[in-house]
Order: structure tokens, then C-alpha cells, then sequence
């Protein structure tokens, strides 16, 4: 596929959804493609289906518009899934990519193998907005979709500061933010501002960490009754492990919180030395070279030392 028009030939229903706990390029990946058919295909009546985005992300236009559930059967001509690595990742409107004529997956994760009918994976590829961008008519991409292919593109190369950043990535966030956006709102609210109760969450969790692998690892966690305590979410933990990952001669940061009893959400930051998808992967997980995440089942010790053993097994792999 060179073109995003080259699938919508006859099409006159589609739907577009992303991933479960959709994030930054989820999100945008997913209104900008929405956005872009709106205002270009008024002819195709279109869909998009999230899963409770984050309320960071109401500067993207239309988030009102988005639809949590389900609403019963329907058929669509079209279902396009966006930054949705494998088939079991699609969130809510699971049914209607299966009920629908064509489907396609828009993706940069290297673990996608291809679920739907029509695949466009570019695993070198820094988001799945950068592979979107590449799809649609820049000079139809107005303020409206730059600045949904912006913020993906920005939380998923870390403000473009991971390693998946090419010279590519920045030419095109130059040509986005020429659409006249405020480029810098968006990464502060995004990365930067916290609540008063997120400062104290997160000095929790640095005071209470602890350096594992001769100090190559470092873990924070939160267990679900600390959470309460708190009256916190996992949406309240964002950033906490790119803190831990800014530690003095860490290698790989491992953030676990408790969603439920004896079952933990862990997320992976790597400053390079290890690839963190793998073991993402390893458990059931995914992600990137450099940012990745699963869920486990056991107690906190166990998932620590579950994880830091693959982590270790990678170090002395490049060691030998």
C-alpha cells in the first residue's frame, strides 16, 4: 500500500480502532486517520472506537466522538486497525474487524506478523503515526490531523529522543508543526505536568525502589493497596518508569503496579543495551527495542525476579 486511498475503493462504512490501555500513538494514530477520512471522504461514513483514552489527550479535535463500546452488530465495508501489533491487542471492536468485507492494519510493531487482509508494517519506522503520515496527502494534512500524528509521534520516541527518532521522524514533525499547532503545550502536559498527588506517588516509588544486576536494573512498584491509598490509577502512574530509567548507570528500568490481586502490569525501558520487547514478548507482552510491557500473574517478588532473569541473560549475552 503506497496511498491510504487505495483501500477505500467502494467503501462507504468503516471503522478504526487501536489497542487495549490505548497510548500517545495509539490515539493519534487513530483520530488522525478518523479526522483525515472526515474531512476528505465526506462520502464514507466512518467510525472510531478507543478504549477510555486518557483525558491528556482531549487536544486532539473530535475526542468526543469516540466510541468506548460496542454498539451491537454491524458489518463494516472497512475496519482499520492502527498500532495494534497482534489480533488479541484489539480492544473493544474485536467483532466488527471480524465481521468486516476488508481489513487492515497499519503498524510499526516488529512482532506483527500481519492479522488483517491488507498489512502496512514498517518496523524501522519510530509510530505508528509516522507509518500513517506516510500514507495519507501531506497537503491534506491539516492542523486538525498534524496535531493527532504529533502527539503519537512524541510519545512514542520518548519527544524524540529514542533511538527508532530518524532524520525522517524530525522532517516530518517540521512539516506537521508548520500547520500552526502549539507544539510545546502538547509535550508538557503530556510528559511534564503532574498532579500534586502524581509528585507524591512518584517520590513514593523512587524513595521505595531498588538496584538489582550490579546495578544495571532498577524496579519500582506499586502494590494495589498502596493505589488505594493513594486514590490512584494506572493512568496516575504515566512517567514514572522514564524517571527510572534516567537513573546513573542503569541499563533497563522495570516499573510493576498491582491492578488486581497477585496480577501485575509491568512496563520496560531500556537505554539501549537490552532489547526490552523480547522479554516483553517472553511473557506475552510487546512493544519496542526500548520501551515494552506485559502483565503477569504471581506474587511481586516472583514477577521482579521473572523478569530481571531475562533481563540479566541478555547483559551476559553481550558480556560473552
Amino acid at each position: 500500500m503506497e496511498r491510504i486511498e487505495e483501500i477505500l475503493d467502494g467503501v462507504t462504512t468503516m471503522g478504526i480502532a487501536g489497542h487495549i490501555r490505548p497510548d500517545g500513538d495509539c490515539v493519534g494514530s487513530c483520530m488522525a486517520l478518523y479526522l483525515y477520512i472526515k474531512e476528505w471522504y465526506p462520502g464514507i461514513q466512518v467510525d472510531v472506537y478507543l478504549d477510555h483514552p486518557k483525558p491528556v489527550f482531549q487536544h486532539i479535535d473530535c475526542m468526543d466522538e469516540i466510541k468506548m463500546e460496542a454498539e451491537g452488530e454491524k458489518a463494516y465495508d472497512l475496519f482499520v486497525t492502527c498500532d495494534v501489533s497482534a489480533r488479541d491487542r484489539l480492544a473493544l471492536a474485536g467483532d466488527y474487524f471480524e465481521s468486516a468485507k476488508k481489513t487492515a492494519c497499519i503498524d510499526h510493531h516488529v512482532s506483527n506478523r500481519g492479522f488483517a487482509m491488507e498489512n502496512h508494517i514498517r518496523g524501522d519506522v519510530s509510530s505508528a503515526c509516522e507509518v500513517l503520515y506516510g500514507l495519507l496527502d501531506p497537503e491534506k494534512v491539516d492542523r486538525s490531523v498534524a496535531t493527532a500524528i504529533y502527539t503519537g509521534m512524541a510519545h512514542d520516541t520518548g519527544v524524540f529522543q529514542y533511538s527508532s527518532t530518524s532524520p525522517q521522524t524530525m522532517r516530518i514533525a517540521a512539516k506537521l508543526m508548520e500547520t500552526g499547532f502549539n507544539f510545546s503545550k502538547i509535550i508538557d502536559e503530556s510528559f511534564y505536568e503532574k498532579t500534586y498527588i502524581q509528585n507524591q506517588v512518584m517520590g513514593r516509588v523512587l524513595a521505595e525502589s531498588i538496584m538489582l544486576l550490579d546495578g544495571k536494573c532498577i524496579v519500582g512498584y506499586m502494590k494495589k493497596r498502596d493505589m488505594d491509598f493513594y486514590g490512584v490509577d494506572g493512568k496516575d502512574l504515566e512517567g514514572i518508569v522514564s524517571q527510572l530509567r534516567l537513573t546513573r548507570g542503569v541499563e533497563v528500568a522495570m516499573f510493576l503496579y498491582e491492578v488486581e490481586s497477585q496480577v501485575f502490569k509491568v512496563s520496560l525501558r531500556s537505554n539501549g543495551c537490552v532489547d526490552v520487547s523480547k522479554i516483553a514478548v517472553y511473557f506475552g507482552g510487546g512493544g519496542h527495542m526500548r520501551a515494552a510491557g506485559c502483565d503477569l500473574a504471581g506474587s511481586m517478588y516472583d514477577v521482579i525476579n521473572n523478569v530481571s532473569e531475562q533481563i540479566e541473560k541478555q547483559l551476559l549475552g553481550q558480556e560473552a
